[in-house]
């Protein structure tokens, strides 16, 4: 027997003009359900597994269930309208809380019950290999004892994929609502796999951009960083929903077979979440060995700085020793080179001898001074 139709109670079915209990979400304005299209992806009646009837608007799908012995109603919707969800809830008697989070969407994962109806809030994400970035979604699921609406707020998952697979395996869809959210709950954690690759052959990347030097590796380890952040914020919640659906399997004696099913995904769940855990310590331990190459980076060209200032000193040393040594006897021979007819030891014997010598005494001198500061 099914968790939730032990839970069976009567539900209040909608009448026209009926007035709406206070406690329920009240639309702003009439809703087009009998347009054909709009938001509802598919609209189905199954009895016993397989797909009997095909409503055309909601107001069909509602008359169509009440007349229909052990029916059950799945509504999909991608991006519904207020209005629109607003009919749902008053025909289903959808908790107004529930109601509101799906509309405004942007909620966490989470699993909630009201009464006989479970809402569950699921965050599906796609590798978006082009762009090398990771797109999530958002998907709400109201599971009652005779009626699935899912309300879609993004592109994934597929899930006519999960309707297709279903409606091929009666046996399975026999089981009732709560088989609907098994296989929604499956999708969406299929749908992680490639996001794992992608993720995982970006860090890869990233392991060999990591010592080649690209100057570009520090944003796209921050960036990939972001994701992987958002990926476990998306996927960690999975555990505590399936083991709030697991505290559940014996109070609301759910089939055998499904709870195998449903063990499946957890392991799923649990390797998908310890593989998002790794991908976090490894760009971390990324982000701290390349703040380190880089410190070593910056080291080394401190360090070619440094050497060649001092070759540079050097240079200089030796440049301005051997030009005051040449100032000297410079100095001398300009003085006595003005040629003035007054002039101190002008017309003095030894004055050329004196000069000359002069000049290479103190020559010598600088250079003895020089060479032994090590400047020479």
């Amino acid at each position: 027997m099914s968790f939730l139709r032990d839970l069976r109670v009567p539900r209040p079915r909608r009448t026209p003009n009926a007035p709406v209990p206070s406690e329920q979400y009240v639309p702003s304005t009439e809703p087009d359900r009998n347009r054909p299209g709009g938001s509802i992806v598919d609209n189905g009646i199954y009895v016993d597994g397989r797909r009997v009837k095909e409503p055309s608007s909601l107001d069909e799908t509602y008359a169509m269930l009440d007349g229909t012995e052990g029916g059950m109603a799945w509504i999909g919707f991608y991006r519904p309208s207020a209005a629109e969800i607003g009919s749902v809830a008053q025909e289903f008697d959808l908790h107004h809380l529930a109601v509101e989070d799906a509309i405004a969407a942007h909620q966490r994962p989470k699993l909630e019950r009201y009464g006989s109806t479970l809402f569950c809030v699921l965050r599906p994400a796609q590798y978006i290999d082009a762009e090398e970035r990771v797109e999530f979604g958002e998907l709400h699921l109201f599971v009652g004892d005779d009626f699935v609406v899912t309300v879609r707020h993004a592109e994934s998952p597929d899930l006519g994929r999960v309707r297709r697979r279903l409606e091929a395996s009666p046996e399975l869809l026999r089981l009732g609502p709560e088989a609907v959210l098994y296989a929604v709950l499956d999708e969406v954690v299929d749908e992680y796999g490639p996001v794992v690759s992608g993720l995982q052959n970006d860090i890869d990347e990233i392991e060999d951009q990591l010592f080649s030097g690209d100057a570009a590796v520090t944003r796209r380890i921050y960036e990939l960083s972001r994701e992987v952040m958002e990926f476990q914020r998306t996927t960690r919640p999975l555990l505590a929903i399936l083991r709030g659906l697991e505290a559940g399997f014996d109070k609301y004696r759910v089939d055998e077979e499904l709870q195998r099913s449903l063990r499946d995904v957890a392991d799923h769940v649990i390797r998908t979440v310890e593989a998002a855990d790794s991908f976090r310590s490894v760009l971390q331990s990324a982000m701290s060995v390349h703040a380190t190459l880089v410190g070593q980076r910056q080291n080394e060209e401190m360090r070619t700085m440094t050497e060649a200032s001092l070759a540079q000193n050097e240079q200089m040393k030796r440049i301005s020793s051997w030009a005051a040594i040449l100032f000297a006897p410079s100095l001398i021979g300009a003085v006595y080179g003005m040629n003035f007819d007054v002039m101190p030891e002008t017309h003095w014997q030894w004055g050329y001898p004196f000069a000359l010598v002069l000049m290479l005494a103190i020559a010598v001198l600088l250079y003895v001074v020089f060479r032994a500061r090590r400047w020479l």
